[in-house]
């Protein structure tokens, strides 16, 4: 990352330090830092989101960690800047990460802040989702602002290890997304969505997830074809970054 980026970086509030543990807290530090400056020069965070960085992303973000297992190994699909995937990642050492992002200058973007952190738990992929279809499962598939959730059961279940679940980043339309969705959720072999509420005492506007298991973990598949959405042929993915055991 570079050095000369002359923009002014946001303290941390006191809400940060609740919600990272102390011992993360200057790598926190260090990725608010980065996305002030070179996020908004790449174009990967709007200049007006610099100054509300910790209450709006960060600790946003962070606040999802919560709910992911022990030792868990986890998807982020569509993770773009590293929201949520690098922050849980970041406060959650135990926990394997694999960010997919079709973007080159995205995942550029992944690679450099992953290893300028040094965070070993990390493994950065090049494609869409889909690209991951039949060859890889995980504990939790995650996503933020990524699409309603009827398209995003279609990206996502087929990463859902059997046990496992989709927990999705959503706003005050999750109700509605969860029923605009039911046919597909019950064709898909689903179960039942829980929403979560996130934050409450921490945050002024708290985080909403929405998290959808299988139905019968012992009968885990995805009935319904799923295309690409620009209709192209899959690729193999592009690992830029691999750490221990695949899912």
């Amino acid at each position: 990352m570079t050095d000369d980026v002359s923009r002014e970086t946001p303290s941390v509030p006191e809400v940060a330090r609740r919600a990272f543990p102390s011992e993360r807290l200057p790598l926190a530090v260090q990725y608010a830092e980065i996305l002030a400056t070179e996020g908004v020069l790449r174009g990967l965070i709007g200049p007006r989101e610099a100054p509300r960085l910790w209450e709006r992303h960060l600790v946003n973000c962070a606040v999802l960690a919560e709910l992911l297992p022990a030792d868990a190994t986890v998807c982020d699909i569509g993770s773009g800047a590293g929201l949520p995937g690098l922050v849980v990642a970041i406060a959650r050492p135990d926990i394997q990460i694999t960010l997919v992002e079709p973007l080159l200058r995205r995942t550029t973007f992944l690679d450099e802040v992953s290893e300028a952190l040094g965070l070993d738990n990390v493994e950065v992929v090049r494609g869409r989702a889909v690209v991951l279809h039949g060859q890889r499962r995980f504990d939790v598939v995650t996503s933020r602002a990524v699409a309603p959730l009827e398209r995003l059961l279609g990206w996502s279940m087929p990463l859902v290890a059997a046990g496992g679940a989709l927990v999705a980043m959503k706003g005050s339309s999750a109700a509605e997304e969860i029923e605009a969705a039911h046919q597909v959720l019950v064709d898909g072999g689903c179960g039942v969505p829980e929403i979560i509420v996130l934050g409450e005492g921490l945050l002024s506007s708290t985080t909403v997830a929405v998290r959808v298991p299988w139905a019968d973990p012992q009968q885990v598949s995805w009935p319904l074809a799923v295309s690409h959405p620009e209709g192209k042929e899959k690729r193999p993915p592009q690992n830029r970054r691999k750490k221990r055991r695949p899912a």
